[in-house]
């Protein structure tokens, strides 16, 4: 048998392991057979984007953050640099929902720290209470304690309730569809503790980080990418030219992988579907989420299934609707609002697109992106699609004053997409990391393990591929 190796699930950390075998194969001299087998009917995973009329709609994640170099690296190198698209530079505004009326958030409040502080002073969103308290946080003391903690401990205990249930609740905890009480701060948001354990205080280190960066981007030619990048035809884009650089024949779809088993004699794999198909391989790396890898492994390695089985999953949905412009009273002059959970509200966000990035709507329009469900809203995502977008748009009608019919309305469901980073997480990642040194030529990727985002997605694929590649026996 040819050296092989496997790449089970066909979603944005699949795409980019198989792609970084096919780099790494080509780099080194080494023949590689590379199989990409996905369960569904089409690659990309909650990646989706769909043409109706002039109108771009985005399935799932509309954007990814250049922060984190990973998934800007993997445009480069797929030679995609002239279709990267930053948001518009106008409107650059968020609202918070606050007693059912919108309120800016603070220019220069980052997640859950303000660095502005006129902005602050001038807020209609907090009350002067939880301003003062706000300004406490540079006085505070570092935390004593060891251990894991909430991000709603951490929030709580630096700058109060108030940032905590109007900020960081809607911002941090709709990234995660999670809620903050269970939500890792180590797992979630680790340049948070970074920050206070070296410089005491959120506030003070955050304002350090921007006046460092203005003055090494005066310094700097070139292109700098916003923090969000999207792409101009959507973020299928990604999906089509990672697939589109594979060998031929290379990607399977429609084909369930059930079982995982090990030939210890031969050192390879057999890998069973739901068909009653076999393949054997000398590596695999497993780009599912948490609870199909656990079924796979099951019978070869329960107390890693154990670990995996236990990461929880929550779902969420997205509904999509567009609009003549003349039927918004106000008009659209942000990039969207999110809504806190003491809002009650039927959605937890939404995301002005045609505002956000141009291409998205044609002239004269707008499309709007509701979000629907998470760890907080549970049942609000097992609603017919007839009562989800009934219930978007009253809060489009109470919020925006929309009371026109759509044109059309989109609604795409993602069930137990959303990984749970809880509590204690990462000594379960450290655990899962642990039992996977003794079954070598497995590789774990996807957004259940060190982060959800696309460029995190993308580097647990690439590390992944770069693991299973430096433990292939006799590669050639």
């Amino acid at each position: 048998m040819n050296t092989r190796v496997i790449v089970v699930g066909g979603g944005i950390s699949g795409l980019a392991a198989a792609h970084r075998l096919c780099e790494l194969s080509r780099e080194r001299g080494i023949r590689l057979e590379v199989l990409l087998l996905e369960a569904s009917q089409r690659m990309g995973g909650s990646i989706a984007t769909e043409r109706i009329d002039d109108f771009l709609v985005e399935a799932g994640p509309d954007s990814f953050i250049s922060e984190k170099p990973w998934a800007l690296q993997l445009c480069k190198r797929l030679g995609m640099t002239s279709h990267l698209l930053s948001p518009r530079a106008k409107h650059q505004h968020l609202y918070v929902v606050h007693k059912g009326s919108l309120h800016p958030l603070p220019e220069g409040f980052i997640l859950m720290a303000p660095t502005h502080m006129w902005p602050l002073i001038v807020s209609s969103l907090f009350s002067w209470a939880g301003k003062l308290r706000m300004g406490l946080e540079l006085f505070l003391p570092r935390r004593s304690a060891e251990g894991d903690e909430s991000l709603a401990s951490f929030v709580r205990r630096r700058f109060g309730s108030e940032v905590l249930e109007r900020v960081a609740q809607p911002l941090i905890g709709g990234i995660y569809a999670s809620d903050p009480e269970e939500l890792s701060v180590a797992a979630t948001m680790p340049r948070f503790l970074d920050m206070e354990r070296s410089r005491r205080s959120i506030i003070w280190a955050t304002w350090l980080e921007k006046r460092r960066r203005s003055h090494v981007q005066r310094e700097e030619s070139g292109v700098r990418w916003s923090l969000f990048v999207s792409l101009v035809d959507g973020m299928q884009e990604l999906v089509d030219a990672l697939a589109s650089r594979l060998p031929a024949e290379a990607a399977h779809l429609g084909i369930k992988v059930v079982r995982l088993a090990r030939e210890s004699a031969k050192r390879t794999w057999i890998v069973s579907t739901e068909k009653g198909e076999e393949f054997e391989a000398n590596g695999v790396i497993l780009a599912v989420p948490a609870y199909a890898a656990a079924k796979s492994l099951s019978s070869l390695a329960p107390a890693l299934a154990e670990e995996l089985g236990a990461i929880p999953y929550t779902s969420a949905a997205t509904v999509t609707l567009a609009y003549r412009r003349e039927d918004i009273p106000n008009g659209l002059h942000g990039f969207g609002l999110v809504a806190p959970a003491s809002e009650r509200r039927k959605i937890t966000a939404c995301s002005f697109s045609s505002v956000k990035y141009p291409g998205r709507a044609p002239a004269g329009y707008e499309l709007i992106r509701a979000f629907v469900g998470g760890a907080l809203q549970p049942l609000l995502f097992g609603q017919s699609d007839h009562a989800m977008e009934t219930g978007v748009r009253k809060e489009l009608e109470a919020l925006l004053g929309i009371q026109a019919p759509p044109l059309f309305c989109r609604i795409h469901r993602h069930p137990l997409s959303m990984p749970q980073y809880r509590v204690g997480h990462l000594d379960r990642v450290g655990r899962i990391e642990a039992q996977l040194v003794h079954f070598p030529g497995l590789a774990l990727a996807g957004n259940a393990y060190r982060g959800v985002g696309i460029p995190d997605c993308v580097h647990s694929g690439e590390e992944a591929a770069e693991a299973l590649m430096n433990d292939l026996p006799n590669p050639g």
